[in-house]
């Protein structure tokens, strides 16, 4: 039996970008629609994509990623169609399902998305996708089923790799600052805003999305005790929408400026909550927070995200094979390194009711029982 029985094939989910300048507008309408959001507005937010030709790196990077799965499956010896579908851009994920069904006879697939921890944004909206396309199929006499693998905030691979992440960015920074200086120096991570609802909706049955980076930073900051002894501290960036509604805080280009009123010198950037290098990470660290940084006088030091570090893409793969594994019914462990456990039992710790979003659409159950449960 292959280890990721009973799924037919696994499909790599991620939110998708523009590949050209005429394609920006049109992908900003599929992100936004429904929020009557104008084409001004959108017009706007593009400039960031026209910044940087027109074109997100998000999807040069799902293909490397998509490759590096596909070479660690073949490592392990196991035969699986590994896919690629995204939610608001080529290519689509209804597509891409159709076309394997129609090609191997797929019906049941497992997802890895591009998130690493609980919110109606990062989770829950992607098991909104699936239940999409099992309907959309179904209307065209295609009869398909979906699971995800548990979000990954604090899985060893992905961990690991993170670690290795800031480690390497605390060397750069020391050599050029000429050492780490707990008292001059800081550590931002840094991750997306999201609004204060979906953060109280991702707390009503997980840890949430706040404490789960939290608890990840506390783990990295607690292996590199020796090596970086600063203070560090969670902050936000990208956020949108209207200024009445309240999103989590600090931006990270705030929190810089009230670090200078307390004397620090210089910080190290760490897209904790960012799988690869896509926009907010290319836009909102490299460029602005980056020119933040200089007009404070800061010494600046982005550190990389993990992507397509070997634990990282090992730890997706061990995800698919954990998750198998409880689709079969067999008892599983799940690892974490974090305070906080894994999100993986079935139990209620990720269920079908959690990260409920303000607008309530059909979805698919995080955690499926296994055949015959």
């Amino acid at each position: 039996m292959s280890s990721v029985q009973p799924f037919d094939a696994v499909i790599l989910m991620s939110f998708g970008g523009p590949e050209a300048p005429e394609e920006v507008l049109p992908f900003l309408q599929n992100v936004t629609r429904g929020r009557g959001i104008p084409d001004e507005r959108l017009v706007e937010v593009g400039e960031h994509y026209y910044g940087f030709g027109g074109k997100s790196p998000i999807n040069d990077q799902n293909r490397a990623l998509l490759a590096e799965l596909r070479a660690e499956f073949d490592r392990r010896g196991i035969d699986v169609p590994v896919l690629w579908g995204n939610r608001n851009w080529e290519p689509y994920l209804t597509d891409v399902v159709r076309a394997e069904h129609e090609r191997s006879g797929a019906r049941q697939f497992l997802a890895i998305d591009t998130s690493a921890y609980s919110s109606y944004s990062s989770c829950r909206q992607y098991r909104e996708d699936f239940a999409k396309t099992i309907d959309a199929l179904a209307a065209e006499g295609i009869e398909v089923g979906f699971d995800k693998i548990r979000q990954y905030f604090n899985h060893p691979g992905f961990a690991a790799a993170e670690l290795d992440c800031v480690r390497t960015a605390a060397r750069a920074f020391a050599a050029k600052t000429g050492g780490l200086d707990p008292e001059r120096h800081r550590l931002l991570y840094v991750t997306h805003s999201i609004p204060d609802v979906m953060e109280d909706a991702s707390e009503a049955q997980t840890a949430g999305y706040r404490a789960q980076h939290e608890a990840l930073k506390d783990w990295v900051n607690e292996q590199l005790a020796d090596e970086v002894p600063l203070r560090s501290e969670l902050v936000y960036c990208s956020r949108s929408g209207p200024p009445s509604m309240p999103w989590l805080e600090p931006d990270v280009n705030d929190r810089m400026a009230e670090l200078k009123e307390e004397g620090v010198e210089g910080v190290i950037a760490v897209p904790l909550g960012f799988v690869s290098d896509h926009m907010e990470v290319k836009y909102d660290l490299d460029t602005e927070a980056a020119e933040t940084a200089a007009e404070l006088g800061f010494a600046y030091e982005r550190a990389a995200t993990v992507g397509l570090k070997p634990q990282f893409v090992a730890g997706l793969v061990d995800l698919v094979e954990e998750r198998a594994a409880q689709r079969r019914g067999e008892p599983v462990a799940p690892p974490a390194v974090t305070r906080l456990p894994a999100l993986a039992d079935g139990s209620g710790a990720c269920s079908f009711e959690c990260c409920r979003g303000v607008r309530e659409r059909p979805t698919v159950p995080n955690w499926l029982p296994a055949p015959g449960a």
